[in-house]
């Protein structure tokens, strides 16, 4: 079989302990390699060797397409059902690979406005999920970003913004913006993704080259999207406005809070705070007390208050 003829499917979309009705080829050169066998799983170590290789995309046969989505499908809308038997911990894996994959197709291929709708009506269904089930928050954040992968940050930071909406009363003043706030959420570093820099490095272990691609990629990205009629003003306004800080000293553009819409102020106090925990490795309330004490006066304080109120109510904190 021609290598072209081979269908790349993404790996975030895999399940551990499912399995899978199709044959997984990973690509070693220019051959592809069966890795595993359709009716095994990908049990034990095999998704964490896959993830540790950075590897996204695994590969399936033309006849094996239809199962191979029927598999995605069934996942997914099970994970979804509120009555489902699985665990909230099964459920959130599911879901959270879902909403990873969906930022990644969205990021490789912004033109697809199927992809862009997809993406925001999974967002709609991931508010729903989150506000329906009491143990979603912590499941999803107790999922490890062992890689620092960018698409996975984006779920993070989406889960974590949506907590502090929720604080701040924005479930009830705005619901109609929540499937962007998510959908922005999960694509604010766009450029990140088509930039190659090492993201997740703190500014100063940058080199100058590095550093001036990162301090320009919220403006790069909205310069890459804007000639996009199906991407929405607040998701363009969040991944430009994401770096900014509310005493003028962010980035691209040096806005005062007056100038920021609060929702964007919602994104980049979790970003900030994912950064802390996912990058560096800084344990939750370390960064908590990083963010409230160190860096007061870069973030709203309600934010921040709300932002800890989240965690605690939704028990990743005990105090």
């Amino acid at each position: 079989m021609s290598a072209n003829e081979y269908i790349p499917i993404r790996v975030s979309t895999l399940r551990g302990d499912l399995k899978i009705p199709f044959d997984a080829y990973v690509k070693v050169a220019s051959k592809h390699i069966l890795f595993c066998r359709q009716g095994d799983s990908f049990e034990g170590d095999r998704l964490v060797r896959l993830k540790k290789k950075k590897l996204k995309k695994m590969y399936i046969l033309p006849e094996h397409e239809e199962p191979y989505r029927r598999y995605i499908s069934e996942s997914i809308e099970a994970a979804f059902d509120n009555n489902s038997d699985k665990s909230i911990e099964d459920r959130a894996a599911v879901i959270q690979g879902a909403q990873q994959a969906a930022a990644e197709d969205v990021m490789e291929n912004p033109e697809d406005q199927h992809s862009y709708h997809l993406a925001k009506k999974g967002s709609a269904k991931y508010v729903e999920f989150i506000l329906n089930n009491s143990e979603a928050t912590k499941s999803i954040l107790a999922i490890k970003n062992a890689d620092n992968d960018l698409a996975h940050h984006g779920v993070t930071v989406s889960t974590l913004a949506l907590g502090i909406a929720k604080e701040l009363g924005v479930v009830e003043s705005q619901p109609q913006l929540l499937d962007q706030l998510i959908l922005g959420s999960l694509l604010h570093d766009f450029d990140h993704y088509h930039s190659g820099i090492p993201y997740s490095l703190p500014l100063q272990e940058m080199t100058d080259e590095q550093r001036v691609i990162y301090l320009a990629h919220p403006q790069s990205g909205v310069d890459r999207l804007k000639n996009l009629q199906h991407f929405d003003q607040l998701v363009l306004k969040i991944i430009l406005q994401h770096e900014e800080l509310i005493n003028g000293s962010g980035f691209a553009n040096k806005m005062l809070e007056k100038d920021l819409d609060p929702l964007v102020l919602t994104v980049s106090t979790a970003n900030a705070f994912d950064r802390y925990i996912t990058f560096q490795n800084v344990p939750v309330k370390d960064a908590l007390k990083t963010m409230l004490i160190e860096k007061m006066g870069l973030y709203p304080l309600a934010q921040m208050k709300a932002l800890q109120l989240a965690l605690k109510n939704q028990g990743v904190i005990t105090s």
